[in-house]
């Protein structure tokens, strides 16, 4: 690894400006990280079309993948938890297989991580808040249900023109529209809405976990590539020990 415990590779679709400065900020000593941009056609960020790009994207995903292979991540990740909702359960766990077997590396996506972070704390009963349009709101909600998660309560972001405008204050301000008295814990959809920012404010405020996809495949990426590495100051998930 050349003087890193680590690489870390991520998928990132192509018009997204949030996550690369996120999962940097993220990044603990010893551990390096590299994109790789992802093939989509339309408006990116809008709400519109956004299940096209995301079929788009996934019809490319070999070629994307083979371009981050040289870099000799540790582990990949497709970082865009909305091309999850398109696949569906069994059709990403086949794309999972299909990539790891084809590639030879490690491969997640960021819904995946979502799963396993909930599970590592213990979730059953969750709130959700997305920034996307009703169809990919719902089959959010339809993702965690077919995973054995109990969704008491779902919203989305109003007045969203394009994802990749909004703001870590309205990721916050979603995150209590969406809480509920039952709920034992909040996730928030989307890479592309930034997260990390207010994570640790929302979880003092709401009494509970806060999940972002970001968070969640960055402490993911982490444990599969056996660092345990505890970052502080972007919520409780990330502040624990990766493996």
């Amino acid at each position: 690894m050349a003087g890193y415990r680590a690489r870390l590779g991520f998928l990132v679709p192509p018009g997204n400006p949030t996550t690369e400065p996120e999962v940097i900020r993220l990044t603990p000593p010893g551990v390096s990280v590299h994109f790789t941009r992802m093939v989509a056609q339309g408006v990116t960020g809008s709400l519109d079309g956004q299940e096209e790009r995301n079929r788009t994207q996934i019809a490319h995903l070999d070629e994307n993948v083979s371009l981050l292979s040289m870099v000799n991540p540790s582990v990949m990740v497709l970082a865009h938890t909305a091309t999850s909702y398109t696949l569906g359960k069994l059709g990403e766990a086949d794309l999972i297989e299909r990539i790891q077997r084809s590639s030879g590396f490690r491969f997640i996506t960021a819904f995946g991580s979502v799963v396993e972070a909930l599970r590592r704390l213990g979730i059953e009963r969750v709130a959700v808040g997305t920034p996307y349009g009703e169809t990919s709101t719902q089959q959010c909600k339809a993702n965690l249900e077919a995973y054995g998660f109990n969704v008491v309560s779902i919203g989305r972001l109003a007045g969203v023109q394009n994802i990749y405008d909004e703001t870590p204050e309205r990721a916050y301000g979603l995150a209590r529209q969406v809480d509920a008295a039952d709920a034992q814990a909040v996730f928030l959809s989307g890479v592309g809405m930034p997260t990390i920012d207010t994570l640790a404010m929302m979880e003092q405020d709401l009494g509970k976990p806060v999940i972002s996809s970001t968070a969640a495949m960055m402490w993911n990426a982490l444990r599969i590539a056996n660092v345990n590495a505890p970052i502080s100051g972007f919520g409780r998930l990330l502040a624990s020990p990766s493996i």
